[in-house]
């Protein structure tokens, strides 16, 4: 049996979402937690890290951002945007009476979450930035437009496993076979023809291919600084990662001279965590927020 339940709702124009719905343990009750992944992911990513922090008397909900997961595809590939996905966000936390929550968001989750800063601050009372920030290093957008949206369709799980340690070895060099296959269950599912798919929409990828996510905005800037200059803020950076390089990490520790942060030895873009380092700094995080 699964250890979370499953939450359908409909975005304001109208398009039907998903996302997974994790019971706090028992305790006095706490601020919970929304979990937004990354650019290609889905809420499959935090699987691991959603029991662990409900363990820690928090209900947590995992979202399958439009276009990925059990969420609707788009019919129109320009509402796919960190402001739409911020609305998004916004409509569930209305349905769920949701008046404040914490936000861990992963990569695109993170974008989401500074994006979130700019048109609902209040709801908000806490962020963890997982590898992302409001600089971005162009190795790192480079690589992710080299594979984002192109589509795979294999024949077997093991090709499936073998698909995603060629692309994201070199940011988990000492993953075993047994997490890439744990991670090609999170990305793909079969199709009616019986090959295996990925879990979103091809069409996300249009702004990274396009060029149009820039590695830097003026606007990005003060989204980030609005959001960690008001709201504890904490930056989980991987030490290999070619999306938030010591040079991106300095200006935001710069930027926001409160944030906290904390950095995963020997893991890239970006950390899943389930790491000990990253778990030692959102459990010390998240026993700071109400």
């Amino acid at each position: 049996m699964s250890n979370y339940s499953e939450i359908t709702y409909t975005s304001t124009d109208r398009l039907s979402l998903y996302a997974r719905d994790y019971a706090a343990h028992s305790g006095p009750a706490r601020l919970p937690v929304i979990c937004i992944h990354g650019l290609t992911r889905n809420s499959g990513d935090f699987d691991e890290l959603a029991p662990w922090i409900a363990g820690l008397g928090r209900r947590v909900i995992a979202v399958d951002v439009r276009g990925r997961g059990h969420s609707a595809f788009d019919p129109n590939p320009a509402h796919y945007t960190p402001m739409v996905y911020a609305n998004d966000i916004v409509k569930l936390a209305h349905d769920l009476g949701i008046g404040r929550a914490v936000f861990i968001g992963t990569s695109m989750g993170g974008i989401i979450t500074m994006t979130l800063a700019m048109r609902k601050l209040d709801l908000i009372a806490a962020a963890v930035l997982n590898d992302v920030g409001p600089v971005l290093s162009e190795k790192g957008l480079s690589r992710i437009a080299g594979y984002a949206g192109k589509g795979a369709k294999l024949a077997s799980w093991q090709d499936a496993a073998e698909y995603i340690k060629n692309i994201n070895q070199p940011a988990f060099p000492g993953n075993t076979m047994e997490e890439w296959s744990k991670w090609a269950n999170r990305a793909f599912t079969e199709n009616q023809q019986g090959e295996l798919v990925l879990r979103y929409d091809p069409n996300i990828a249009h702004a990274i291919q396009t060029g149009k996510l820039k590695a830097a905005s003026m606007m990005a800037k003060y989204a980030f600084r609005r959001l960690a200059r008001s709201r504890p803020t904490l930056l989980v950076r991987g030490a290999l990662s070619d999306l938030v390089e010591p040079e991106q990490a300095s200006y935001m520790r710069h930027a926001a001279p409160g944030m906290r942060y904390a950095e995963v030895p020997n893991v890239g873009h970006a950390p899943m965590l389930t790491e000990a380092p990253a778990q030692e700094a959102i459990r010390e995080f998240l026993s700071q927020v109400d």
